[in-house]
């Protein structure tokens, strides 16, 4: 295949030249590249704050591309699943959409009473001028409660602007609350979003170590929560792409540490434990013993099971191409422990330093790639003759269509892959896609299902 000119930089295959991977800039123009916009960045950060109101100042369309964009779960209330927007119009824009944004978010705070607003500015509004902040105090003046402008515009960058953008709006609100009551050996989760219920274990975890967790951000989130997140004398960023902006201001500005720690695989889920336990070993005599224990039991019950996947799994080849590049290490370090191999890597957002760990982490061959494109995975997906394809909804019909086994591993799926449990239920889900009879129905399919007898 034919690479853009301009995307060369972008494509590296391990042992072939050296290391030379641009990355951490605007797609090329013509590439269709699989990034979601600014806009979405920020509101699929956001959206799992359960008792927030969420409000689109755009057009309908904006709106209903992000409704319950992330199978994120909620204990307690479920605002966050609905979606609301000033549906702006031709008129509107001529006009100005002030007056619409200002009675919108009058209108349904008075009915469905949030402990705070967020406001989304779409590309439209960055084109007329509103002034977001001021209706935003306006009404938050009114109201009483915190109503937050998130300057999402969609032509301001990529998707990794609309991070940061969701991470300066949840700055306004840490610090607001009292810390009263919060234990010294405490953590905040940032960066895991509560899909399938994911950070329900995590917690759990924490909890038998003797950790408190004081605020997930924002998975599970509440607003009461994340005004006293200031009071945690640890940060745990899993999702370090959407959260390690605010991890470092809470650093800089309130002298809280960070870690970064990822939940899926056996082997970053037990490093996690470890590294908190090690954090606070002064403070709670006994949690590294504690921990132990915690692992221990919980590789006691699923390493069986993973030891009879894996006979079946071995020498299997997969690719994976996700948003964040930190969620790559712990794939390909998963799927090593399934006896898989890892020959094609790949991220929306990554950075150099991301690329280069990815380098050191994947095999001689091995294809690593940013932001790429539906032709570019297609190519890399039949060169390398992959069995499984692990990305999002956006990368499914490519897989699909190729007669190759898909996992979902983005914020719509529906099946916790965190934690020990997590683990378990991946290998079970890779087993049974790349084992499934289906495949034997197509050309390809009947080709390797010759090879593998």
């Amino acid at each position: 295949m034919n690479i853009l000119e301009e995307r060369k930089l972008q494509v590296y295959r391990k042992g072939a030249d050296l290391f030379q991977l641009d990355c951490n800039k605007q797609s090329t123009a013509g590439s269709v590249s699989q990034r979601a916009c600014v806009f979405c960045g920020s509101r699929v950060v956001l959206y799992p704050i359960a008792d927030a109101l969420h409000v689109v100042h755009g057009p309908l369309g904006c709106a209903a591309y992000t409704w319950d964009i992330r199978g994120a779960l909620s204990s307690g209330p479920q605002l966050h699943r609905l979606s609301f927007s000033t549906g702006l119009r031709e008129m509107d824009v001529i006009q100005g959409g002030e007056k619409k944004l200002a009675k919108a978010l009058c209108q349904l705070i008075d009915r469905h009473q949030p402990k705070a607003a967020f406001v989304y500015s779409t590309c439209i509004v960055g084109v007329i001028g509103d002034d977001v902040e001021a209706v935003c105090r306006q009404v938050a003046d009114l109201k009483g409660i915190p109503v937050l402008p998130v300057h999402s515009e969609g032509f301001r960058g990529t998707k990794r602007d609309g991070y940061r953008a969701a991470c300066e709006a949840l700055l306004k609100l840490v610090g607001t609350g009292s810390t009263e009551g919060i234990s010294p050996v405490s953590v905040n989760i940032l960066g895991d979003f509560n899909l399938a219920g994911e950070v329900w274990i995590i917690r759990d975890y924490f909890e038998k170590m003797g950790v408190e967790v004081v605020a997930t951000i924002t998975g599970d989130g509440r607003i009461g929560d994340i005004r006293r997140a200031h009071g945690a004398a640890l940060n745990l960023v899993q999702c370090s792409g959407s959260m390690m902006h605010l991890a470092k201001e809470l650093r800089e500005k309130r002298g809280i540490p960070f870690k970064r720690v990822s939940y899926f695989g056996i082997e970053d889920m037990a490093q996690a434990l470890y590294d908190t336990a090690g954090f606070f070993a002064e403070q709670s005599p006994g949690i590294v013993e504690r921990t132990a224990a915690l692992v221990s039991g919980e590789l006691a019950t699923i390493m069986p099971q993973i030891a009879q996947y894996r006979r079946k799994l071995e020498g299997r080849k997969a690719a994976v191409y996700v948003g964040g590049a930190f969620k790559a290490f712990s794939l390909v370090r998963a799927l090593r422990q399934l006896g898989m191999d890892t020959v094609m890597v790949g991220s929306q957002t990554g950075l150099k330093e991301d690329y280069e760990e990815l380098r050191q982490l994947c095999d001689e061959g091995t294809i690593i790639v940013d932001d790429s494109n539906p032709l570019e995975l297609s190519s890399f997906l039949q060169e390398k003759e992959v069995d499984l394809f692990i990305g999002g909804v956006k990368e499914r019909p490519i897989a699909y269509k190729l007669g190759v086994g898909f996992c979902d591993h983005n914020h719509e799926r529906k099946e916790p892959l965190a934690g020990f449990t997590g683990m378990l239920n991946f290998a079970r889900e890779v087993y049974n896609t790349v084992a499934s009879p289906v495949w034997k129905l197509t050309p390809r399919g009947q080709k390797r299902e010759r090879s593998w007898s």
